[in-house]
């Protein structure tokens, strides 16, 4: 029996997520199951089983090996006989809306943001970093790994600015606090780049926080290491990129000059 070929029409390919690593070597060799996965035709975990079934050729003839080191630029790939080619690079925003995983697939069947691109027609994409469910705002996806790689490098040192509402009132000790940082019990240190008081009411405050890393839960656990709880947490720039007026649960494709200006 030939092995069917992953339908590509109408469905929105998911991803995990882009790693925290910086592109090294030369980035257009990959092993075959990544390459397939790298010019947008399937996910990893199905380019593995199309190899594995024989469905795959690397210049013209057919290879199991899911490890085999290919070239993207040199090499001709196909899929039961149909070539290849690499897709458009797709640069996405989301207004990520609180309550969502950011993941592909979670094995608590909990909504993720990819149930935001339900219907939409759109190559491999994955999320580059992450937001925590109860977080919300700018979130970008892609298919450009080596520009995800770029953005994720913690060496990149790359601005993201939160609206953060905290429990309490926010004193200048605690904005000097957040700032001179703290080293949690397992040895992780946390510290916000800036931080500016935005209003007060009479109970909670909201604060902008600038973070030049990313550490899982970052604001919320500085926040709670100073006694202070996280009522809401929203992304709203991602170095001079702003989330600017796009709603909740929508998404739009990203300018090539904003593209750029990520980039440098």
């Amino acid at each position: 029996m030939t092995p069917a070929k992953p339908k590509t029409k109408a469905k929105t390919y998911l991803s995990a997520g882009f790693k925290n690593k910086a592109p090294q070597g030369n980035t257009q060799v990959a092993s075959l199951a990544r390459a397939l996965s790298k010019l947008g035709f399937c996910s990893r975990s199905e380019a593995e089983a199309l190899v594995l079934q024989g469905a795959v050729s690397v210049n013209g003839k057919v290879c199991v090996e899911i490890n085999r080191r290919v070239d993207l630029e040199r090499d001709q790939l196909s899929v039961n006989g149909q070539s290849v080619a690499a897709e458009k690079k797709v640069y996405l925003m989301l207004n990520k809306p609180r309550g969502l995983i950011t993941s592909a697939q979670d094995e608590k069947n909990r909504d993720t943001v990819f149930s935001c691109f339900t219907g939409a027609t759109l190559p491999h994409i994955g999320p580059v970093g992450r937001l925590d469910k109860a977080s919300e705002g700018l979130l970008l996806f892609t298919n450009d790994t080596q520009w995800a790689a770029r953005l994720t490098d913690p060496a990149s040192h790359l601005d993201k600015i939160y609206h953060v509402q905290i429990d309490s009132l926010a004193t200048p000790a605690l904005i000097a606090a957040m700032q001179a940082g703290v080293i949690m019990d397992d040895g992780t240190p946390l510290k916000a780049k800036r931080v500016t008081l935005l209003r007060s009411g009479e109970k909670n405050a909201w604060l902008e926080v600038v973070l030049d890393e990313g550490k899982n839960r970052h604001i919320r656990r500085l926040l709670e290491a100073n006694q202070i709880n996280t009522l809401r947490l929203m992304r709203v720039a991602i170095g001079g990129l702003l989330l600017g007026e796009l709603a909740k649960g929508e998404w739009r494709e990203l300018s090539a000059a904003e593209v750029a200006s990520l980039k440098s």
